[in-house]
């Protein structure tokens, strides 16, 4: 990353888009702290790296594009991982916990799934049971590093109209990486377009996904198509 800078709003969904390698999710695993950065990342003012391992961790819920999911754990378990920030030292969960725990895996349709091990589990099923622990989480930001790669457009759809819920009911704000243009028009508020490292072009979707911005950084042809207040983008056939 390069002179990267930007400011995200309380209850903002951004998405981070970008060709492989623009720097998506390098960018968000600096705001999590999860990797060393020169320069400054503030949250409410603070910079990250004067918070605590525990205190950061109750600010912000990350859903990694690869994560660690034991073979061995139920999804229930592992969704109650969540709550860790929560804990003190040696305690327990408690009934305010199992119940953050419950109404996660009750919104994204996992309950039914609660004993299973997540060995058993589909790659689309895992994406959902991590979604899940970030909900319970129960923190205001949360990161996504392309949170719907794996999963069906059912529960695509299903995932991030209950983000998008959240975000209208309580002000979560949404920072995701997102390779579907498409999907990132129809629910970001504004786009941060990345390549090799430098934020190439910071609007909203509609100023960002453009023919000509497109072609520059992704090599491709494009076509926008208005959806309602929104827009698609659709891939344009080279010509034979």
């Amino acid at each position: 990353m390069d002179r990267v800078d930007a400011v995200v709003a309380k209850g903002e969904w951004l998405a981070l888009i970008g060709p492989n390698g623009a720097g998506k999710t390098t960018l968000l695993r600096a705001v999590a702290r999860l990797v060393p950065f020169a320069g400054e990342i503030t949250l409410g003012g603070r910079p990250v790296t004067e918070l605590r391992r525990a205190e950061l961790a109750r600010l912000i819920a990350v859903v990694p594009q690869e994560p660690s999911t034991p073979p061995w754990m139920t999804v229930a378990e592992y969704v109650l991982l969540g709550r860790t920030p929560h804990l003190g030292p040696l305690a327990k969960e408690g009934a305010r916990d199992r119940e953050a725990a419950a109404r996660a895996l009750l919104r994204l349709d996992l309950l039914p799934f609660a004993d299973r091990r997540l060995g058993t589990l589909s790659g689309g099923e895992k994406q959902r049971v991590v979604v899940a622990r970030a909900l319970a989480q129960e923190a205001p930001i949360v990161l996504l590093d392309e949170p719907t790669a794996a999963l069906d457009i059912g529960h695509q759809q299903q995932a991030l109209d209950l983000l998008d819920g959240l975000r209208e009911e309580s002000g979560l704000t949404l920072v995701a990486a997102m390779h579907d243009l498409t999907l990132a028009a129809q629910y970001a508020d504004r786009m941060l377009l990345l390549d090799g490292g430098r934020v190439a072009a910071d609007g909203a979707p509609a100023d960002v996904l453009t023919e000509t911005l497109i072609a520059s950084h992704y090599g491709a042809a494009i076509d926008v198509v208005p959806v309602g207040d929104r827009i698609a983008v659709v891939p344009r056939r080279a010509s034979r």
